[in-house]
Formats: C-alpha cells, structure tokens, sequence
C-alpha cells in the first residue's frame, strides 16, 4: 500500500511539470497539433526499399518552406528519391511543390514549375540568389545538385550548371548565407560519403554492416567521406568555388549530414555550423576576409561532454535562456544523447544536455529534424526533434517525435504526449520545416517521413498568446534579409533571432521570424541588425501582426493576423 502511494505520488510529481507547461499567467492555453495532410491536399509519398539494404536508402526526406510567388503563404516542396533497384532501372520518381491557397489547402503544380526531377533528391534550401525578389530553390542528391531559378511566374529554371554550383558529390545538407557581406548569397553544401551505385558494399558482409548482432547496411564507418564546397556568388548568376581558399573544404572527408549558418560571436560576420555522422562536427569561424578557421574542438562544439564523436544528423540554433547568444542544438544517433551547447561567449560553448533535461531522453532515438520554435507564443523558445531508425530490420524502426517545453530555467520537460497521436505516432521521420503555414499568428510544421507520406501538422491554440510575425527586405543586405539579427523587447521580454539559411535536417524553414510575446499588449522596440551594418529601430508597434521592414527604411507594411484567443475559421 506503501509503495502504491508512493508510486502515485511520484507520477504526479513528473505530470506537474508537462501540466503547467501550457499555462501562462493563470489563463491556460489550450494547444493541439491537427494532422491536416489529407484534408490540405497533399498526397506526396517518399519513395525508398523496404529493405533498405543500403545507407543511401536511408538518408532522404529533405522539406522546404517558403512563399515562392509571393502571396503571403508559405508554400511547401517536398524532396524525393530512389531506390538502389529504381535507379539502376533508370525509373523516376517526383518531388513535389504544392502552392499554398491560403484556406488550409494546398494545389500541386510541380508539373508547372518543373521542380520534380532531381534524381537521387535529399534537401532542399531557400533563398534569392540573384536579388530579383523571388527566392530560388537549391536540391542536394546524390549526383547532380539542382540551383532553380524562380522566374516570377511560376516557373523555375535549373541552372546549375550555368551557375557553376553543381556539385555532383553525394549532397546532404546546404544553405544560402552571404558571408562576406557583400550583399549577395553564397551557397554553402556539405557532403557526406564517396558512393558508387555500381560498386555496392554488400549487405551484412562485416562487422562495419552489422549492429548488435543484426545484418544491416554497410556505412559510414569503414567508407571514404566526402568534402564539402562553398560557391561564392559572383553577382552575375554566376558562382566561383572557394571551398580550399576559404579554408571550408574538409580535406579529411568528414561525414556531413546538417549545416546552418549564425553569427555566434556577434562580430557582424556569419559563421558556419557543420553536423557530421560519426565523425567531429565543425564550426567555422569568419575571420572577415573571405576566409575561416575550423574551431570546433576549441570551441567545445565538436564532441561531447565525455570527448566523444557523435553520430550527427540535424542542427538548430536559438536562444533558449534569454541571454543574448544563439546557442547550438544537435540531434544525433540511437545509444547516444542529443546534445545542447550553451554559448558561454567569445567563442565557447559547454554541453549542458543533462542539465537541461534532454540527454537521457533522447538516447533511445535516431533524431533528424529539429528546430528552436515557441509553439505556446510565451516568449521562450520551445524544442522539437522528428525521430527514426535506420535500420528496419529492428523492432524499434519506427519512433515517436520528442517536444520539449521550455521551463524558463535552463530546462526542458518533454511533453509529446500530451499532443497524442500526431506527436506520438511512431514514423520514419526525416526533414521537417517549421512555418506559420495559415498566417493565424502560431507556428506549423511539415515533416517528410522516409518512405511515407508526409505529415502536416498545424497548430491550434498557440496564438492564444499573442505574437509577432517579422518579414525582412534587405537592400543594401541581400534581398531575404539573411544574416540580419533581430532583437524585440516587451516590457520585460527580450528576445533575439536571426534570418538564417539551412538547419533542421535537410531543410529550410519560414524566413519570416516569429516571435511569442504571452500576454503583453505591444513590443516597445524591434531593432534589427542588418549584415550591412545599417541598423534599423521601430517603436511601439501594435501585436499580432505581420510586419514587414525594409533595410534603411523601417517598417513598411502591417498586416493584421487573426487575432489571438478569437476563434478561426479551420
């Protein structure tokens, strides 16, 4: 009887923590994540073996978010791939671009805009190379990459070969960053083995392609990795490959999988945040000269806590403590812990993933997909992590996602369960971008599953909180505004965010930044900091608001969101 008390006594001691984490102030918010892929019209299904007896059978799912004409909806491509058997058949499957109608449905018109063929297709990045206003879409594969134009009408134009960015190595993650200010994006790409779909490692032969006993696929241990290339943009639709001269080539051949771009040391230049499978992760530092140093074991952000080299996937960046610098989160492999390293300044960061509650949770997954977001709007960055194995020969192939609520004290409690079966439901989940897909004033995602049906999952009741939506126009700065920080105070809330290319896992998210403000009525001041140097301020603005400011020139636009606690048409 006891023990039985005891028992209970624990279990609501562990609840307490998951049932306040929806409450702000004394009005709780009621949140749910609706699981809208079939009512909104997407169909796209990602194609790969069953068996997948081979490592590049497992590593799709790439996912993009971004308004490609303009409209003020975010829009979704979803990136495809093959199989071993698909491929050497010479068959073809279709990535997919569903345009956004801004009424919860999405129309596929990836036959218009001929975006579908990629071939081996992985990830995806956004962004306005060529500063006309319209963002392009960069597609890494295995094989030729894919830079299409967007012409503004619809349609896109593959130039990537006339671009000189087609790098035809196996891809994984890239990113849009302008890191040397200049005011055009330069495209970063990592790489992650040397693969020939001729001369295939056969499957389960050694002890390299087995796991605990299992036959499985072969790799990466025990295969040649693949450096990665950093194309300068010439400003003409051209780029230059500077890899080796800026320093960013990985000459050893590492194993990389995720990239995102930050400026971590608040110097005004972009540096670069490399996850890597099974091998040292990188940071790159911008010395401000068109080159950089690898600091990553100086830094701390190399290896974990105990020294060791972590199986990396997906990486996010965001503020979680409030203190004014972009902190690092990385998801890694099964029998390991996601790591969390806390920016301690100057260039040095201490892994605080125990600390924060996020560790020990963790290790029973293969995370990919992840990003800092405030899904209840109450001022603290929240923590998603998309989660799969890779080997479906185990039982536990399938797996649930992770959420973690921001505790407002350096921890996180994980909370999924509370969202039921679109949090819960176990799934190969891969890439996933994040967006406020239906412009109600809180943040959606859309999440690629390996050889599935995506997931869309939109968010109902986090825009009880009130909010603010900031657009960026760069003019001096690139056109997306990429590389421009912006910090917003409300009374006794600051926060700080950055445009940023690339992170999650072979995603790119929303370039719009969203911020949670709770229950305060106005945002005294939104400064942003342009990669030009130009610094904008505006003053006493109303929330729930999409605002849109120009480099130089303030705010230009205010468009009403729906208003927060009002009920909305679904």
């Amino acid at each position: 009887m006891l023990f039985q008390r005891v028992w209970i006594l624990t279990f609501f001691i562990l609840l307490l923590p998951a049932a306040l984490s929806q409450t702000t102030g004394n009005q709780p918010v009621a949140i749910r994540f609706t699981d809208i892929t079939a009512q909104a019209g997407i169909t796209f299904k990602h194609v790969a073996s069953p068996e997948k007896k081979y490592l590049v059978e497992s590593m799709s799912g790439g996912v993009a978010a971004f308004d490609y004409d303009n409209d003020g909806n975010q829009d979704i491509y979803l990136v495809n791939c093959l199989s071993v058997d698909l491929a050497k058949s010479g068959e073809k499957t279709r990535s997919a671009l569903y345009h956004n109608n801004g009424d919860n449905t999405f129309t596929d018109v990836t036959d218009k805009a001929g975006t579908g063929d990629v071939g081996w297709g992985m990830g995806a990045t956004v962004g306005d190379y060529n500063n006309d206003g319209f963002d392009d879409l960069y597609v890494t594969s295995l094989g030729s990459n894919h830079l299409f134009r967007n012409n503004g009408n619809g349609t896109f134009t593959d130039v990537t070969r006339t671009a000189g960015v087609d790098d035809t190595r196996w891809s994984a993650g890239a990113a849009f960053l302008d890191y040397d200010n200049d005011g055009k994006l330069d495209l970063i790409v990592v790489n992650y083995v040397e693969y020939d779909l001729n001369h295939l490692p056969e499957f389960g032969k050694d002890k390299t392609c087995q796991y605990k006993g299992v036959a499985v696929q072969c790799g990466p241990r025990g295969m040649r990795g693949s450096g990665d290339s950093l194309f300068h943009n010439n400003g003409d639709g051209t780029f230059t490959d500077v890899s080796k001269k800026a320093g960013v080539s990985d000459p050893n051949g590492y194993f990389g999988m995720g990239v995102l771009c930050s400026d971590f040391d608040d110097d005004g230049w972009v540096d670069i945040y490399v996850a890597n499978d099974s091998t040292p992760n990188f940071l790159y530092h911008n010395n401000g000269d068109g080159t950089f140093k690898e600091i990553g074991f100086l830094s701390g952000t190399a290896l974990s806590q105990d020294g060791a080299e972590q199986g990396s996937m997906g990486v996010a960046v965001g503020d979680y403590d409030h203190d004014g610098r972009f902190d690092i989160f990385v998801t890694n492999f099964v029998d390991d812990y996601n790591t969390l390293y806390h920016n301690d300044a100057r260039n040095t960061f201490t892994d605080v993933s125990y600390k924060a509650n996020l560790a020990t949770i963790s290790m029973p997954f293969v995370g990919w997909g992840t990003k800092f977001f405030d899904y209840d709007n109450d001022g603290w960055v929240d923590l998603f992590i998309a989660n799969g194995h890779v080997y479906p020969q185990l039982q536990y192939y399938h797996q649930r996602k992770l959420l973690h609520h921001n505790n407002r004290n350096g921890t996180f409690t994980e909370v999924a369960a509370q969202f039921g079966a679109p949090l819960m439901q176990e799934r190969a989940g891969r890439g996933v971008a994040f967006a406020d897909f239906d412009n109600d004033g809180d943040v959606d995602m859309i999440i690629s599953d390996l050889d599935g049906p995506s997931q869309l999952l939109r968010n109902d009741g986090g825009n009880a909180n009130n909010f603010i939506l900031v657009k960026t126009i760069g003019v001096k700065s690139n056109r997306d505004g990429i590389g421009a920080k912006v910090k917003v105070v409300s009374g006794n809330l600051t926060q700080i965010d950055e445009v940023r290319g690339g992170g999650s896992y072979l995603a790119q998210n929303d370039l719009r930044l969203h911020f949670g403000l709770e229950k305060r009525a106005k945002a005294d001041l939104i400064e942003i900091r342009w990669p030009s140097g130009i610094v904008d301020k505006i003053t006493n603005v109303n929330v729930n608001k999409l605002l849109t400011i120009r480099e130089g020139q303030g705010l230009m636009d205010q468009k009403d969101l729906k208003s927060a606690g009002k009920p909305t048409s679904r």
